[in-house]
Parts: structure tokens; C-alpha cells; sequence
């Protein structure tokens, strides 16, 4: 397990950081995934790159958790700011690929992942599907139509930009 862990680290630190705001959240996300990964010890898969894919989709879940509770948190914050009466806008970070992240909001939560985990992490489609826990050919055709509704997407956002 220490060797896997050691192996998985950078690349799930980065998977974290592309897909959360904070760092600090992106470094405690991969300590909850190793924490995991050590209670299921048991499970790992003796190939490297099967241990490989099962880290990342034991992250994916870790992820998932994280985003629920964020979005527990964020009703929770509405419900007070509206009993208090406090309004006004929050201040996002800035980021060079909010454009691509904001096109990539307009697909489904699985048609992003897929693509995030192609082109942002570089794994295979056979791989992104055993990441996912989905078909094979699911996960082509759903990664094909994704690219398809990226890319209108992208030149529609140019052509909005040239007007």
C-alpha cells in the first residue's frame, strides 16, 4: 500500500487541485483518499495499474462526499444570510481556465468527469470507464458526444466574444 500511495500522490494531489478551490481542501481530499485506501488495504489490486485506477475512483467517491457537503454548507449559508438579511455577491478566485471550466459546467456531472479524466489527468477511455465503475462503450459514446458539445460550445463562446 505505501508503494501505491507513494506512486498515486502527485497525480491524485493534482486531480484535486483542477477539480476544488482551495488547496488546502485539495491536500485534505488527498489524505481522505489514503485514509481510505489504508481501511480498504484489503481490496487493492495487486497490478500497478489497477491499483492506479482504483485509487483515482476511490477519490472520485471521496470527491463526490466533498461536494455534497459543500453544497449542505452553501444551503445552510443561504438560509442564514436570508434570516439576517446580508446580501451581496461572494468573490470567486481568479483563474486562467475559468472560460473552459464555466463551458465544461454546461455537461452532465459524468460527461465533465469523463472528460477531466481524459484531458486533464491523461488516462485511457478503458481506463476512465474503470475509474467510473461504467461500460466500456458507455464511456466512449459519452466521452464522443461530450467532445462534440464541448466544441460547439467553445466556438460559440468565440463567436460571442468577436460580436
Amino acid at each position: 500500500m505505501t508503494a501505491v500511495i507513494e506512486a498515486t500522490s502527485r497525480d491524485l494531489l493534482g486531480y484535486f487541485l483542477r477539480r476544488v478551490i482551495a488547496a488546502e481542501d485539495a491536500a485534505d481530499l488527498l489524505g481522505e483518499t489514503q485514509l481510505v485506501a489504508w481501511r480498504r488495504v484489503d481490496q487493492l489490486p495487486g497490478e500497478p495499474l489497477a491499483a492506479r485506477l482504483w485509487m483515482f475512483g476511490i477519490a472520485r467517491r471521496v470527491l463526490s462526499t466533498y461536494r455534497r457537503a459543500g453544497a449542505r454548507r452553501a444551503a445552510l449559508a443561504d438560509r442564514l444570510r436570508r434570516e439576517i438579511e446580508v446580501r451581496g455577491p461572494v468573490a470567486q478566485p481568479a483563474d486562467d481556465g475559468d472560460e473552459l471550466r464555466a463551458l465544461l459546467l454546461e455537461l452532465s456531472h459524468l460527461d465533465q468527469e469523463i472528460i477531466r479524466l481524459v484531458h486533464w489527468e491523461g488516462f485511457s477511455l478503458a481506463e476512465v470507464a474503470t475509474i467510473l465503475d461504467k461500460r466500456p462503450g458507455t464511456v466512449r459514446s459519452r466521452y464522443s458526444r461530450a467532445r462534440v458539445a464541448l466544441r460547439r460550445a467553445i466556438e460559440n463562446h468565440r463567436a460571442d466574444i468577436r460580436t
